[in-house]
């Protein structure tokens, strides 16, 4: 398998998509196109796609033409033996937990978007910018495993924009409770997931999955520590609540906070945000944003249209920071839900990993 230096070099890694013609599974074929250290050389996809080629395969959906490339693969059976030893998944969670595991047990490297394995007690739930310490858990998950293979999870599309925008104030003054409200794209559910008739002139005030639990958990996870064998999660607590807005990519939520030690210095919480960075900078990773976290000083920003992209949408807008009546501050936080929230994600992950020597 090439080596981190030989991608340098050009010879790109080899690697699969786990549920490639699934929405998030054909943003990964579309990252993947032109990506300097992975080459996508395998598809996996249900029994109803196999045999097929890809380009057949997926009805897709995305803004830019199907690469050539992907649409001429033959698309595998999930669970099928493949060649390539880093393996992205898009499955969607009635499948993924098991078939993973399969695979991760099997000396396979999984990088995951699905949600199954997301709360293992050593499987990091990673955002590289904040938690690439919990890195360290793949020794013991190795183990358990008896095998090379393991799982690295993104968190959910929600999560990632709610834990970068509040890292920066958590590491520096820290958080004692947050409530959040979350706006949805209808993106965010797959292709058929939300019917138009239900959403146009509408909002959902539900999202299924466990949604408002799983933003209430991971980023306590997230912003967390590793210590030996074991996750400590932060000690803030979260109240969540979720919509979804018949907006296309782009989730959009407000943010209240209570600091740990009170007070609220506007300027120096505006600071911590701007100058926030992490691993994947220090490491120039591919996919990484120059800064992770923009501050927008516009009144009525971020705005999904306009503040999505930034970054080819791997970084996080935050705004409208201010004095809260009830708490100590209050926000406006944005992610393109399917690129940072997903597979923009996973793939940085994959490129700390590769960085670390770890594939």
């Amino acid at each position: 398998m090439p080596t981190h230096a030989d991608a340098r070099r050009g010879a790109r890694i080899p690697v699969a998509v786990l549920g490639a013609t699934g929405s998030v599974g054909q943003r990964f074929v579309q990252l993947l196109e032109a990506h300097p250290w992975f080459r996508l050389a395998e598809v996996v996809a249900s029994g109803r796609s196999a045999g097929r080629s890809y380009g057949d395969a997926a009805d897709w959906r995305l803004d830019t033409l199907l690469p050539a490339s992907a649409a001429s693969l033959e698309v595998k059976p999930l669970g099928a033996e493949l060649e390539s030893r880093l393996v992205f998944s898009g499955l969607d969670s009635s499948v993924a937990g098991e078939a993973e595991d399969d695979y991760a047990n099997r000396g396979v490297v999984v990088v995951s978007n699905s949600r199954n394995h997301r709360m293992d007690v050593d499987v990091p739930l990673l955002i590289p910018e904040i938690n690439a310490e919990h890195l360290g858990a793949i020794d013991r998950q190795r183990k358990r495993r008896g095998s090379n293979g393991y799982i690295v999870t993104n968190p959910n599309c929600s999560t990632i924009g709610l834990a970068m925008a509040i890292a920066p104030i958590e590491r520096r003054f820290g958080i004692d409770q947050l409530h959040v409200t979350t706006m949805q794209a209808i993106s965010g559910a797959g292709y058929a997931g939300v019917s138009s008739y239900a959403i146009l002139d509408n909002v959902i005030p539900f999202i299924g999955g466990g949604e408002e639990e799983k933003i209430e958990t991971e980023p306590r996870k997230i912003l967390g520590r590793w210590e030996s064998e074991r996750f400590i999660d932060a000690p803030f607590r979260i109240s969540a609540q979720v919509n979804r807005v018949p907006t296309i990519d782009g989730h959009l939520m407000t943010i209240s906070l209570k600091l740990r030690d009170g007070g609220a210095d506007l300027d120096a919480i505006r600071d911590a945000i701007r100058s926030f960075t992490g691993e994947p900078q220090r490491l120039g990773l591919p996919s990484a944003p120059k800064q992770p976290v923009h501050y927008a000083d516009e009144q009525d920003r971020p705005q999904p249209r306009l503040d999505r992209d930034r970054e080819d949408g791997m970084a996080v807008t935050v705004g409208r920071l201010r004095p809260c009546p009830l708490l100590d501050i209050r926000m406006v936080a944005l992610v393109h839900n399917t690129i940072r929230g997903a597979a923009g994600a996973a793939l940085l992950n994959a490129e700390l990993l590769e960085a670390r020597g770890m594939l």
